[in-house]
């Protein structure tokens, strides 16, 4: 492949890479990884409450990996709170997932941006062969690629598994009890999807730029010393 068109390619996945960094870290801050509603079972229960009735005691909640925010209904209007995980939540949640997920974004973050800067390094500069060069480019786009499927399965496992929605609608709520009426993954949780994805195109860019995946080759006689312009 002629240089021109390499450093065309390396430039995309730089710029690839550093827009999953930035979306990764809009992502954490947000409030936007889960949207649903909660029934009030004992509400409705005590009035036997069924189809438009039921609308009186479903509420609304939003959360994202520090925050969110909840209106609980009972039948007599709706009480809106704020939360946030850290310390209110740490003692009914699965603590141990949820700072892991928040983890592994941080390491996501970490590597994309250590990606991008390698992509615009083998773009313009004189890379080694070793990490510098595109051994070290599959290395960051596989473990940012695997950061996001962590990501997703842990917190996937956090909201299905342990119930993390009822969780929440029931903090501090000793007469009432809430059941998760609906639920889905918001925004931020498929930007993670999305960057997880670029991370493994990238890979396959990398590819199409006529470099061989590591360890696909049979082993050379001899070795390879000093540096090597891989762009010619």
């Amino acid at each position: 492949m002629p240089p021109q068109q390499k450093r065309l390619l390396f430039c995309t996945a730089g710029l690839l890479s550093l827009a999953c960094a930035l979306g990764t870290a809009a992502a954490v801050g947000s409030q936007l990884w889960v949207r649903g509603s909660i029934l009030c079972s004992t509400g409705a229960l005590l009035v036997n409450a069924s189809g438009p009735e039921l609308h009186k005691f479903i509420g609304d909640i939003q959360y994202g990996l520090f925050s969110g925010q909840r209106v609980r209904q009972c039948g007599l209007g709706g009480r809106a709170s704020q939360f946030s995980f850290f310390p209110d939540l740490l003692r009914i949640i699965p603590a141990s997932i949820h700072v892991s997920v928040i983890l592994f974004c941080t390491v996501l973050i970490v590597f994309a941006l250590v990606g991008a800067g390698f992509f615009m390094f083998n773009a313009f500069g004189s890379p080694y062969e070793t990490l510098h060069g595109p051994v070290g480019l599959y290395l960051w786009s596989f473990i940012s690629c695997s950061c996001g499927c962590l990501i997703m399965i842990l917190f996937s496992s956090e909201v299905k598994i342990h119930h993390l929605s009822e969780k929440i609608a029931n903090f501090k709520e000793g007469t009432f009890t809430f059941k998760t009426h609906s639920e889905q993954f918001a925004n931020s949780f498929w930007t993670i999807l999305v960057c997880s994805l670029v991370h493994f195109l990238n890979a396959l860019l990398i590819r199409f730029a006529g470099f061989e995946f590591p360890f696909s080759k049979s082993k050379e006689s001899g070795t390879i010393t000093g540096a090597v312009d891989l762009m010619y």
